[in-house]
């Protein structure tokens, strides 16, 4: 049986994620993270070695999530893991909701609610009085693949019978990585906003490089006093892990916003779209400047990694 637990994860507390996937390994060693917010778990071996079904151990995990750090969660529980994620996504908040039977489960569902199924291609099925996914499952697999492909037409005819060949993959390489800065009160200097971007993107950058990954694009959050949040995604010029590339990019979304005397309670910033950096593509530059800030950095990564993080900051982070 697979769980597929969502945290209710504000957008500032994403970082929380890392911790709440080591939460399920004490249940289970096979454990997906699905950032920013969710988190895959192989508990049949649990479940024989505890004596309990799904519903109890998600109850244990629920009850623990809050207890530690305060977040409530959904869980889908279902025989793989598409199932798991469909049953968590008709889950209430704070429930577990079991997809045992996957026939019962699946019929009555539209075509969209499919993993793989986007919109083009449910008006496609739709077009051809394909709506459920109980008529996708009654339907022909040669029908299926003349209209969508030969392999999408198995794939989708598979996942309309409720089976998914996809497996749980422990210490699966993470698509994102996120970090934030919540403020001592609110703040309304621009100057410490500022700052605090400048922090995080090294502090990302500098997770990247450890792992040799680059980014492909930033997703920058802003929370206020009132609770409400601003969230803003740019698309990098280039994958990349550089402090210097990251830190102007985060400076450019948070200029964008035009916050006029804005309550800041924190500031999160989250690289996403995770990729070696030995297969991203980067463009020489003839400016000797650039150059030298990447040796220096390179300096700077040995540095911290042999005295500490705080070996080595940026000197309007000294103070």
């Amino acid at each position: 049986m697979i769980l597929y637990v969502r945290f209710r994860l504000e957008p500032m507390y994403e970082s929380l994620l890392p911790h709440l996937v080591a939460l399920l390994g004490e249940f289970t060693p096979v454990v997906e993270a699905a950032p920013p917010d969710a988190a895959l778990a192989d508990v049949r071996g649990a479940v024989r070695y505890f004596g309990r079904g799904p519903t109890e151990l998600a109850a244990v995990i629920r009850v623990r999530a809050l207890a530690l750090y305060g977040v409530d969660c959904v869980i889908g529980a279902g025989p793989n893991p598409m199932l798991a994620r469909m049953a968590a996504r008709d889950a209430a908040p704070g429930t577990t909701l079991v997809a045992d039977d996957p026939e019962t489960f699946l019929r009555g569902k539209p075509v969209a609610a499919l993993d793989g199924v986007g919109p083009a291609t449910a008006r496609t099925l739709c077009s051809y009085g394909l709506d459920s996914v109980g008529r996708v499952a009654a339907a022909p697999l040669a029908v299926l693949q003349r209209i969508v492909g030969a392999r999408a037409g198995r794939e989708l005819w598979e996942r309309a019978q409720g089976i998914d060949r996809t497996a749980v993959v422990p210490n699966a390489a993470s698509r994102s990585v996120a970090a934030e800065r919540a403020f001592d009160r609110d703040e309304l200097d621009r100057d410490r906003h500022r700052r605090a971007l400048l922090s995080l993107a090294g502090e990302l950058g500098a997770r990247m490089r450890s792992e040799d990954q680059v980014c492909r694009s930033l997703t920058l959050t802003v929370r206020y006093a009132d609770r409400s949040a601003t969230t803003r995604t740019r698309t990098l010029r280039e994958p990349t892990a550089h402090t210097a590339a990251l830190t102007e990019t985060a400076y450019a979304m948070h200029e964008a916003l035009g916050l006029q005397r804005a309550r800041v309670r924190g500031i999160g910033l989250r690289a996403e779209g995770l990729m070696p950096a030995d297969k991203a593509a980067h463009q020489l530059s003839l400016d000797p400047s650039d150059d030298k800030a990447r040796r220096i950095e390179a300096v700077a990564d040995r540095a911290r990694a042999r005295f500490g993080p705080g070996a080595i900051v940026p000197g309007s982070l000294a103070a």
